[in-house]
């Protein structure tokens, strides 16, 4: 009886009991869409804030100097096609669009891709371009007409990246190539172009592959989940995060349309990793992978960068290439058995190799330490997050092909050194600049010049040696009234107490005293004793102030030692001083960049060449006659060895004590150069500057076939003959006449008879100048 009515009893109350958990199932559910509906909200303008702002950080591009052709213009053809080979040109027999050439012989026929300079557009067009021994002598449109000169893409040589070290190249849907829209969507989204952002047909058909697979083979996100996991969202593998993902990639198909969530996905997608450096988007894996522009990909390549979608590192092309050979034909056979091109489109593509470069030619490493020198020179003038965020395009006077025959010179002397006792240790440095404008055409900053790390051209303070001779000289010239080419030095032994009670005693290389000299003869052989005697006679703050005139900031104390080259300077100081030197006397001071363009091609800022006259022109010619000499009579002669007799170059060896530093510093009509050669930790090194940074200079000259330096003699200057022996002026006819050059009024007197006594240590010299 109990039992039945406590059994009725619950009877009673179970509706109510329900009543109340459906009322507060419902509040649950009402309190559930009121969050759902306010988190929705948050991730709408989340969606709108960043889709619709500034998507994306771009790294500043870096690139180098555009290759123009003229007729006349000194450029051998294995160098230009050197250059269309880095530019990614492609070699075939006939020329159907922009980047491709055709090679017959000495004739190069392309088609230029055109390009945004600071100064405006230069169009696409087809040129002929035809070449003699080391020259361009024809350049012509192809079709009819001559051109007075074209304008080549400049090579990207690397780019300024943000902490996240993403890189990648904008493009416009209306760049993309054929085929890459279809492909794209036909793998990884049928249904892109009529789902609202998620796709239960998708996801439906990879639950089914995947069940019978019996594996993980495909899976159900859309195009647009894929673009708002690597846009908004981490890699997380959690139900809440899917659950985001579909949210905001309905939210995003709500606002926008097709073509801009495509776009953006085609910019966005991780394609690969260079080192530090992560490759985004389409448009730098083609340039990454092929060294193309996006807009040339052909079907082939097409398939093979939409099959690393999948997976970017599985099927890395120059890792993996057999795996990715088969991720691209399957793709192509997808796309014949959805129609999207023909059977025998497929099977013609499938028979190409991949055809991947053989490495990245963005990463920062290619030219780092010119990229440093930009670096530095940009950050003069911009904040770290302009050149980092802004997708700056800096136009510089980088040339690669000058850079790659300075690598090379320095990789063949070290070639040819191999085997001597201590040179595995050595370290290197080059700069290499233009005379006349100060433009730094190729920078070398370690012996391995591919890799980051010190940049000794521009940071390796080290001490100079003889390369501070000229300075000496060119300070005695400038006073005429003392001093000649011929006037007379002592070089004989010298001996200073200093204040601390200290002696200095310097020597000559070869221990010797060489009596009474020709001024020229002590700057030629580099000789310490006669070139202390002149330094000290003109004070070393009057040294130390013409080396500041040359371009050189420093600070050295006014010790007698600084005459010999104490002082330390980077080879880049060091280029500085002789390009003053090289131009006449005016002062240019070396730069790197040429102007700035903004992200939409928008000029920005421009760098030209400043000049200002510091010496006057006639010691200098007397310097460089001098400079020629070392080349020709002195420490430099061995040169000749490798270059031809005709060319005129002028320059100076340097080495530091117990040869711990081996200098070249040298200049032709066009060219420019400094070489460094020593140890990081100052030790002692096997080479002298004629043994060895000479020999650089050497190889790189003969490599870069320079023009012959022909300086214009100033109207203060004037010929006059001489006596090779006395220095006394003399007749033409004499047999021992000979002509040099001097600042007009400083001449010896003409008509001297001939003959006349020799004087002191000039025998020996005069006798091998004659021959």
């Amino acid at each position: 009886m109990t039992r039945s009515r406590t059994s009725r009893s619950r009877k009673k109350r179970h509706p109510g009991r329900l009543r109340w958990l459906f009322g507060w199932a419902l509040k649950l559910s009402l309190v559930g869409l009121v969050v759902l509906a306010g988190f929705a909200v948050y991730l709408d303008a989340v969606v709108q804030e960043k889709f619709s702002g500034k998507r994306w950080t771009v790294p500043a591009k870096v690139y180098a100097r555009p290759l123009e052709l003229f007729v006349g213009q000194k450029l051998a053809r294995d160098d230009f096609l050197r250059e269309l080979d880095a530019l990614g040109y492609r070699r075939e027999s006939n020329v159907a669009g922009p980047g491709v050439a055709a090679v017959a012989g000495n004739t190069v026929e392309l088609h230029t891709r055109g390009f945004q300079f600071y100064e405006g557009p230069e169009r696409a067009q087809r040129v002929r371009v035809r070449f003699s021994g080391n020259h361009v002598v024809g350049l012509d449109q192809a079709g009819g007409g001559s051109l007075a000169v074209a304008r080549m893409e400049p090579l990207l040589i690397g780019g300024l990246y943000p902490a996240h070290n993403e890189d990648r190249i904008l493009i416009k849907l209306d760049q993309v190539p054929p085929y890459l829209v279809e492909t794209l969507v036909a793998v990884e989204d049928r249904d892109f172009f009529s789902h609202l952002g998620v796709s239960p047909k998708s996801i439906a058909r990879a639950i089914w592959v995947n069940a019978t697979a019996g594996q993980m083979r495909q899976g159900g996100s859309t195009l647009t989940q894929q673009l708002v996991k690597n846009f908004y969202l981490t890699s997380e593998r959690t139900l809440s995060r899917k659950l985001t993902e579909a949210m905001m990639a309905v939210l995003l198909e709500l606002h926008y349309e097709k073509e801009d969530i495509l776009e953006a996905y085609l910019n966005e997608v991780f394609l690969g990793q260079d080192g530090q450096r992560a490759v985004h988007g389409f448009g730098l894996a083609s340039q990454y992978f092929f060294n193309q522009p996006l807009a040339e990909l052909q079907l082939d390549q097409v398939a093979l960068l939409v099959g690393m979608v999948k997976g970017p590192t599985y099927y890395n092309p120059r890792r993996h290439p057999e795996r990715t050979l088969a991720r691209r034909n399957l793709i192509l056979d997808l796309l014949a058995e959805q129609g999207v091109v023909s059977v025998e489109q497929a099977t013609a593509a499938k028979q190409k190799p991949l055809g991947v470069s053989a490495r990245g030619t963005l990463a920062n490493s290619s030219y780092p330490a010119f990229l440093d020198l930009v670096k530095r020179q940009l950050r003069q003038d911009y904040q770290e997050s302009d050149l980092t965020e802004e997708g700056l395009r800096i136009f510089t006077s980088f040339d690669p092909i000058i850079q790659l025959k300075a690598e090379a010179a320095l990789a063949d002397t070290f070639k040819r050194l191999d085997g001597r006792k201590g040179v595995d240790e050595v370290q290197a440095a080059m700069v290499v600049s233009n005379p006349e404008t100060g433009e730094v055409q190729a920078l070398v900053g370690s012996r391995q010049p591919r890799f980051a790390g010190f940049n000794r051209a521009l940071d390796a303070q080290r001490p100079i040696g003889s390369l501070i001779k000229p300075a000496i000289y060119l300070a005695a010239l400038e006073r005429p009234s003392q001093y000649t080419l011929t006037s007379w030095l002592e070089d004989e032994p010298i001996s200073i107490k200093g204040r601390d009670g200290q002696v200095w005693q310097p020597q000559n290389y070869d221990r010797k005293a060489h009596g009474t000299i020709y001024l020229y003869q002590g700057l030629a052989s580099s000789y310490n004793l006669s070139t202390a005697r002149l330094g000290l006679d003109l004070g070393v703050p009057t040294v130390l102030k013409t080396v500041e005139r040359l371009g050189v900031e420093q600070s050295w104390p006014a010790y007698p030692s600084m005459l010999l080259g104490a002082g330390g300077m980077t080879p880049m100081q060091v280029t500085g001083m002789y390009q003053t030197l090289a131009n006449g006397g005016f002062n240019t001071p070396l730069r790197g960049i040429r102007s700035v363009l903004t992200a939409e091609g928008e000029p920005l800022k421009r760098y030209p060449f400043q000049i200002q006259q510091r010496f006057d022109p006639g010691a200098i010619y007397l310097v460089q006659e001098a400079m020629q000499r070392v080349m020709r009579e002195g420490t430099g002669r061995s040169v000749y060895g490798q270059l031809p007799a005709r060319l005129n170059v002028a320059g100076k060896t340097g080495t530091s004590n117990d040869s711990r530093d081996s200098w070249f510093a040298g200049f032709s009509q066009d060219l420019l150069a400094v070489v460094w050669l020593g140890r990081d930790d100052n030790g002692p090194t096997p080479l002298t500057g004629a043994s060895g940074a000479l020999q650089v200079w050497a190889s790189f000259m003969r490599q870069a076939d320079p023009m012959s330096l022909e300086a214009p003699m100033p109207d203060n200057v004037t010929l006059a003959w001489v006596d090779a022996y006395t220095g006394e002026g003399s007749d033409a006819g004499c047999p021992n006449a000979v002509q040099m050059p001097y600042i007009r009024g400083s001449q010896p007197s003409p008509g001297v008879s001939c003959g006349g006594q020799e004087a002191g240590g000039v025998m020996d010299w005069v006798r091998g100048w004659l021959d």
